[in-house]
């Protein structure tokens, strides 16, 4: 039987990966899940509990902290904006693949972000 945050990791690892040049590793004990060798958003247990967290604009991260009780400024790298969402409640699919997509844009190269918005526009 899968448990709980395996089908979370599951589902995050599709969003993820179905991003170009993205690849999972597993770093600090937990998968992370990389663009051109940086971070873009883990999957962690912090104080017993299992988060999803993802890098934010600094207003946006304060923004979510302040108006849901789920989120919560990720430790070590909250500085730089991370933010934390804790999943024990539920997940909200569409609100993580906005979130892990602004991610992905703050971290990704221009080039990969280039190459990703003239690969959109061959498919329409």
């Amino acid at each position: 039987m899968i448990s709980d945050h395996e089908h979370v990791l599951k589902r995050l690892r599709q969003i993820c990966v179905a991003l170009p040049e993205t690849s999972e590793v597993t770093a600090w004990g937990h998968p992370n899940f990389k663009v051109a060798k940086k971070t873009f958003a883990a999957f962690e247990k912090y104080k017993g509990e299992w988060a999803i967290a993802f890098k934010a604009e600094k207003e946006h991260q304060q923004f979510l902290v302040d108006t849901d009780e789920r989120f919560y400024v990720s430790p070590y790298v909250g500085k730089d904006g991370w933010v934390s969402m804790k999943i024990r409640d539920g997940v909200d699919w569409a609100q993580v693949k906005t979130l892990i997509a602004e991610s992905y844009r703050l971290t990704a190269t221009k080039r990969v972000l280039a190459a990703k918005r003239t690969s959109a526009r061959a498919v329409k």
